[in-house]
């Protein structure tokens, strides 16, 4: 199911997102590439990209949580950039702090060599829908 989920995402595609799970848990990585860089002079990964990242990591574990609904939609998301990311891959991972019936709170870190050590972290509200 995530693997499809960040397969049917064109910007899941664009990033180079892959994932990999493991029961319930899931690793994100998004490997570095060129154009992922918004600030050359450093150089640093460009915030878009890292908060996508995150987003697109939390929605596909709230995904992972709850199968028989379709694909969590976001209510709200704050993202919180700790350092500047350097050139090389990201990895991230969310988990779900609270859920309920129609909404799940998601939060999720982003880091490169160190995950004591994230380079932004992300907290989210989804709302999730019944099968139509």
């Amino acid at each position: 199911m995530t693997e499809v989920l960040l397969d049917r995402i064109p910007y899941a595609r664009f990033l180079g997102l892959e994932a990999v799970r493991n029961g319930d848990d899931l690793l994100v990585t998004m490997p570095f590439a060129d154009h992922l860089i918004g600030n050359p002079l450093l150089p640093a990964l460009h915030g878009g990209s890292t908060a996508a990242l995150l987003e697109l990591t939390a929605t596909a574990r709230a995904a992972i949580a709850f199968p028989t609904l379709r694909q969590p939609r976001p209510i709200n998301v704050t993202v919180s950039y700790l350092r500047s990311g350097r050139p090389e891959p990201v990895y991230c991972r969310a988990r779900i702090l609270r859920a309920g019936k129609r909404v799940a709170h998601v939060v999720a870190e982003a880091w490169q060599d160190d995950p004591d050590q994230p380079i932004a972290s992300l907290t989210a509200n989804f709302l999730l829908d019944e099968t139509d």
